[in-house]
């Protein structure tokens, strides 16, 4: 049965509204919290430079980081907030609770099995994720270390991640955007006032890491508790929506991480590059999450619970106009971010990174991986939108066999470009990019194929609208950047509010176009 016609539209258009708000809530935690984190990673070059200690850390954590991908916002979220939606819409409130606590078992007693067993063989994991690092001792012995110290944060995390599951399906979208805010923000004060009194201050670092993850899960507490869905423990396996999830997640590990696990194969790979190559990595990689997680990651995370009770009310108008209007959004945002990103790469790391230990040679460098990877944003972007547009139909095996066909390709081309022809990081970078857009073209391909999404009115329109608004932007970007040995003289402040001024005309341009060429809010409300 198909509800759609059943809606009046003015329903409808406080659902457009209200998922538009939603977005926005989202978005602004997020911008906070990247911004905090760009203030952390500033702290952390100009305090370790692209050295020895931070390479060995930057290459460490990704392994907690990208488990993380996997068990809590990627795969896990995905499969749980479907199955958390079918049980709220279909079942009474004690059979939500038992779902919840044998999520809550499950998952907390295979996270806790996951880490004794990394702890027990931290050297062997090192090799595997790091095998670079191995024939040198001072970076295998800090590696070593590092993974002791911080990997138990994937297990405060991905019990964060479970809070933030329950507390979208029920609308509750703040909390879980803030959430973010305090990891960054200890990290910043515990690199500004604690590491520099350490020999090794990377170490003080990781247990910031560590610190940090304890923190955001009792953030988690109350609210749950408001909502009366504060997890007890409860270990049944044989569940059905245990099973359910369990059977959407397990292919989700690869499909709801590609990207994770993407950046995970360049890393180990960085790992047998020159040393400060995953650090100019790391920093290309920052930059790019500004406009991936302030927009993309913020209107998947509403998105996906939208798409998931259209899906249980069989409202099959409605998913497709909700998948049209978060691609329009994505491309709304993410071409002028890679117009903005590329031309002015070397001067955004400039100004933000260089300065204590990290050099003029380093922000060359990552200049050009920030390149390569922001011409693979909207990829990047959009693979965060049409991938719930298959969790939320509970249907994981397609983005898993897609998922699988661009890790392959990322890492032939990663290999080719980065070692065979020599680019070395900015190869590991392409290869992500080409390796992204090859996941979205086969994934839109099947959901227009079999009428998941059609495309809306109004496309042409709206794609003229943002290639104007792009050219005008591009000319008064380019007129108000200068030569790079210009940037150099200016001083540190000079150079901050000149590139703040150029962002912000940039901008401005761009909203003013759209606006002229008859782009109005109420187009943006779905």
């Amino acid at each position: 049965m198909n509800l759609s016609s059943d809606k009046p539209e003015s329903q409808k258009n406080r659902n457009s509204v209200k998922l538009l708000a939603s977005s926005s809530i989202v978005s602004f935690w997020t911008f906070i919290s990247r911004l905090l984190g760009l203030v952390r990673d500033i702290v952390f070059t100009s305090l370790l430079g692209a050295g020895v200690a931070l390479d060995a850390y930057i290459v460490i954590t990704k392994i907690p980081n990208v488990f993380r991908r996997i068990f809590a916002e990627g795969a896990f979220n995905q499969a749980f907030v479907p199955v958390l939606s079918e049980y709220k819409e279909g079942s009474d409130e004690s059979e939500v609770r038992v779902l919840i606590n044998n999520i809550f078992g499950v998952l907390s007693s295979s996270l806790l099995l996951i880490t004794l067993i990394v702890l027990l063989l931290t050297p062997i994991f090192v090799f595997i994720f790091a095998p670079g690092f191995y024939s040198e001792p001072i970076k295998n012995e800090l590696a070593t270390d590092i993974l002791r110290i911080t990997f138990p944060y994937l297990f405060f995390v991905s019990l964060v991640a479970l809070s933030g599951s329950i507390m979208n399906t029920y609308g509750k979208f703040s909390i879980p955007a803030l959430t973010p805010v305090f990891y960054n923000l200890i990290l910043v004060c515990t690199a500004i006032w604690i590491a520099p009194l350490y020999e090794v201050p990377i170490y003080a670092i990781a247990w910031g890491m560590f610190v940090a993850g304890c923190i955001q899960l009792l953030i988690q507490i109350y609210p749950l508790i408001k909502l009366k869905l504060l997890p007890n423990f409860s270990l049944n396996l044989n569940h059905p929506g245990v099973k359910k999830v369990l059977y959407l997640m397990i292919p989700g590990i690869i499909a709801g991480g590609v990207s994770q696990l993407n950046m995970l194969v360049d890393t180990i790979l960085a790992s047998f590059l020159p040393t400060g190559s995953p650090t100019w990595l790391y920093v290309s990689d920052r930059l790019m999450q500004l406009p991936l997680g302030i927009f993309a990651i913020a209107i998947g995370t509403v998105l996906l619970p939208r798409l998931s009770s259209l899906h249980q009310t069989e409202d099959k108008e409605g998913f497709s106009r909700t998948m049209d209007w978060s691609i329009r959004l994505v491309l709304l945002i993410g071409v002028p971010s890679v117009i903005g990103l590329v031309l002015l790469s070397e001067p955004i790391i400039l100004t933000l990174f260089e300065r204590g230990e990290f050099i003029a040679t380093d922000t060359r460098q990552a200049s050009f991986s920030l390149i390569a990877l922001a011409l693979g944003l909207i990829a990047f972007m959009l693979i965060k939108v049409l991938i719930p547009g298959f969790f939320a139909r509970q249907n994981p095996k397609t983005p898993l066999k897609v998922a699988a066909a661009s890790m392959v390709v990322n890492a032939v081309l990663a290999w080719l470009l980065a070692f065979y022809l020599g680019f070395n990081h900015v190869g590991l970078a392409i290869a992500s990019s080409i390796a992204a857009y090859f996941s979205i073209t086969i994934l839109l391909f099947i959901l227009l194929k079999n009428k998941i999404y059609q495309v809306q009115k109004g496309w042409i329109i709206f794609l003229g609208r943002i290639l104007a608004a792009c050219l005008v932007m591009t000319v008064i970007v380019n007129l108000m950047n200068v030569e790079m040995f210009a940037w150099r003289e200016l001083d540190q402040v000079v150079r901050f509010m000149q590139l703040l001024l150029i962002t912000f005309s940039g901008i401005a341009t761009y909203l003013a176009v759209l606006w002229i060429s008859g782009l109005r809010l109420r187009d943006l409300k779905g």
